[in-house]
């Protein structure tokens, strides 16, 4: 048994050299310069998605505004085809509701329309014949007569000068329209579609709001409507900006300034 015992010492020492070798072929990857294991493609694709849950969506609005369509984001012509779609999607946007909500709401206290009477009846009424009139002032107007003379029923946002310049620009746009071919004439799409779709009214509004003067009446009022519009559309990229959602959208993010040679970069 005491000669059996000599051996323990050797035995230790195989084990400590044996330990020693697995740890070298397996290195703490947290150590600096210490390689790391191969990742496989399902992890790597995972690490590249955006951490945040809004950061796509977000990321969309900057290239294309979900409550107002309209806005141009491309500098291309549309086609017939998109000049259609963009008719459907200015008819059900968050804009056209809450206008058509508002105005309803409007005319309930002031009693417009009034035979179409006062309560939740009435109401619904009025937003309902709203609703109906912006959609066919979006057909005529952004598809049909947009069409027929080649023009781009598109709002483009100045985004520069100062704010007379760009509010000139927005009331400016409801009598003059950018063509396919990039320039600028009479807004005939955006002045006779409005005229167009109150004069088609008539046939569901009630009967004492079917004469001329009515007609010219409500045409001015949705005319009005879309130069107060236009101004918000013109300003709805600084809106994004002044939310700070900037920060999470790279398109409306300020560009650095320059710092010149030989300076140290200026800290925010």
């Amino acid at each position: 048994m005491k000669k059996t015992s000599r051996h323990y010492p050797g035995l230790f020492l195989c084990l400590a050299l044996a330990s020693g070798a697995f740890a070298q072929r397996t290195p703490d990857s947290s150590l600096p310069g210490a390689p790391r294991p191969k990742q496989e493609p399902q992890e790597q694709a995972a690490q590249s998605r955006p951490k945040s849950p809004v950061a796509a969506p977000i990321g969309l609005i900057a290239k294309r505004s979900y409550v107002f369509p309209e806005i141009a984001y491309t500098p291309g012509p549309l086609t017939a085809n998109q000049k259609f779609k963009l008719f459907l999607s200015r008819s059900v946007s968050s804009a056209q509701i809450f206008s058509s909500l508002a105005g309803a709401a409007i005319g309930q206290a002031r009693d417009s329309l009034p035979g179409y009477g006062q309560g939740w009846a009435g109401y619904g009424n009025r937003f309902g014949s709203s609703l109906a009139s912006g959609a066919a002032t979006q057909f005529f107007g952004t598809y049909m007569l947009s069409s027929m003379f080649h023009d781009d029923p598109r709002y483009f946002v100045k985004l520069s000068g100062g704010w007379r310049g760009r509010i000139g620009h927005a009331l400016g746009r409801v009598v003059v329209i950018r063509s396919d071919e990039g320039g600028y004439r009479f807004n005939v799409p955006q002045t006779l579609g409005p005229l167009m779709a109150e004069s088609l009214a008539n046939a569901y509004l009630p009967q004492r709001e079917r004469t001329a003067g009515k007609t010219f009446g409500r045409f001015g009022i949705r005319i009005a409507w879309t130069a107060a519009g236009n101004v918000v559309r013109e300003y709805w990229a600084d809106i994004f900006r002044d939310l700070r959602i900037n920060k999470v959208v790279p398109a409306l993010r300020p560009e650095p300034p320059v710092t010149p040679p030989g300076e140290a970069p200026q800290q925010e």
